[in-house]
């Protein structure tokens, strides 16, 4: 590896299912730190992003941090990102301004890069990921292909019903009077009525450009497939945030408690950024509960439900999946969001929608909001505070604390937006000022 911009650095490697690489563990208990940094990426696609992802944000805590007690480990885990979508301050696209500054640039077709990932993530499903990579280059209008299209997606990011890797993909826990299944109704509603939903959205973002000739849908079935590649782009990221889940509870959890255990005076900080957010999160649920050395956790732009954390759901019985989570931490839990985050604003809650439930794709967005767009809610007494203020000394030693990061995470190309727009010296100061972690 070239030489990071921290050190001491290490890196814990997770499989799906949350088994860690051998070895790895016994070299982060070999560090004698007081605090240790670990951040989960969201949707990178191989070790060499994801490092560098890291090190870009790592950088700014060598001249903020205890150099010589603070140090940091990248989680790397298999997820994916879909390659039109640019990254500020590694693609060149994302650079120029705020989300809405940037022009038509998504096409139907998969490149073979994004291809490549598919099958990396979904080995077991090559022959799928080439049947969709194949319908979206032909583009058939008829009814028929797309319910076809439906069929492959549902293939290919499907799971067993009653499996244990099924529960890890749901925010909330649904009483027994629960509107809907759940299964998201992207998945299982009519796939042309899904993609003329997503197609519209990206049409609106400025993302593919807007036509006028009308169809059976209201829009001529060739453009529907915009939709269909996005479909897949969401089914795709619906499977990746079931495996966060998986990774945080059984991998990351686990590990992090049997490394408290053999240094019980070690502080713990965990960072996640958009699916990573999920993944740190439900690794407090597989902590041992004799655990207290997590000292702060930090969401940046979470791509999960903001009623999550929530004791009681404002539309239906039961509660979010980590109600009472929060409590684990001996320190604040910090949300980061940003109203220029177009994927978490604008597609998340198109793909969340449960099947069954009587809003259908297009209805309330408030309750299928992602924390990232808006924070934490449902949470009583959670704080909310300016990115200025959080820098000021205004961040509670515990409890939640939604931060509004739109001044600085704001650039990004369609159709994500700012959701990458992470790598931000504020952002590193947030970190450390949750984590009362001083020079």
């Amino acid at each position: 590896m070239p030489e990071f911009s921290v050190a001491p650095y290490r890196e814990l490697t997770f499989d799906a299912d949350g088994d860690v690489q051998a070895g790895q563990l016994a070299a982060l208990r070999a560090l004698r730190v007081r605090d240790l940094v670990v951040f989960a990426h969201g949707w990178n696609n191989d070790r060499s992003m994801a490092t560098t992802f890291y090190d870009r944000f790592f950088a700014p805590f060598a001249a903020l941090a205890p150099p010589m007690t603070t140090g940091y480990v990248g989680v790397l885990w298999p997820a994916m990102r879909f390659t039109d979508e640019p990254i500020p301050d590694f693609d060149p696209r994302s650079a120029a301004g705020p989300v809405d500054a940037v022009g038509p640039v998504l096409r139907p077709e998969l490149d073979e890069a994004t291809r490549q990932a598919l099958r990396t993530v979904f080995p077991d499903r090559v022959d799928v990921v080439d049947r969709l990579a194949r319908m979206l280059a032909e583009q058939p209008t008829n009814h028929a292909a797309f319910d076809e299209f439906g069929l492959f997606v549902r293939k290919l990011v499907e799971v067993p019903p009653r499996g244990a890797p099924a529960s890890f993909a749901q925010d909330i826990e649904a009483g027994d009077d629960a509107a809907g299944s759940s299964d998201p109704a992207m998945l299982f509603d009519d796939t042309a009525t899904v993609c003329r939903a997503f197609t519209e959205a990206l049409e609106e973002l400025g993302a593919v450009p807007s036509g006028s000739r009308e169809g059976a849908f209201g829009i001529g079935l060739d453009r529907l497939w915009n939709g269909g590649k996005e479909l897949l782009r969401q089914g795709t990221y619906y499977a990746m945030k079931r495996r966060a889940g998986t990774v945080g509870q059984l991998g990351l959890g686990p590990a992090l408690g049997e490394l408290a255990e053999r240094n019980p005076d070690l502080r713990i900080h965990l960072v996640g950024h958009s699916f990573g957010a999920r993944l740190v999160s439900f690794a407090l649920r597989g902590l041992p509960k004799s655990v207290t050395s997590v000292k702060s956790v930090t969401l940046l732009q979470g791509a999960f439900s903001h009623h999550a954390f929530a004791p009681r759901l404002p539309h239906q019985a039961g509660g979010g999946v980590l109600r009472g989570q929060e409590r684990r931490i001996d320190g604040p839990l910090v949300c980061c969001h940003s109203e220029h985050d177009a994927a978490l604003k604008v597609f998340y809650p198109l793909a969340s929608r449960l099947a069954g439930d009587s809003t259908g794709l297009l209805g309330d967005d408030a309750k299928w909001g992602a924390l990232g767009y808006g924070g934490i809610k449902g949470v009583d007494g959670t704080k909310r505070l300016t990115l200025a203020r959080a820098l000021d000394g205004g961040l509670p030693k515990d409890g939640c604390v939604n931060v509004d990061a739109a001044a600085k995470v704001r650039r990004g190309g369609p159709p994500s937006g700012a959701h990458s727009d992470i790598l931000h010296r504020e952002l590193a100061q947030v970190v450390l000022a949750a984590g009362r972690i001083h020079a």
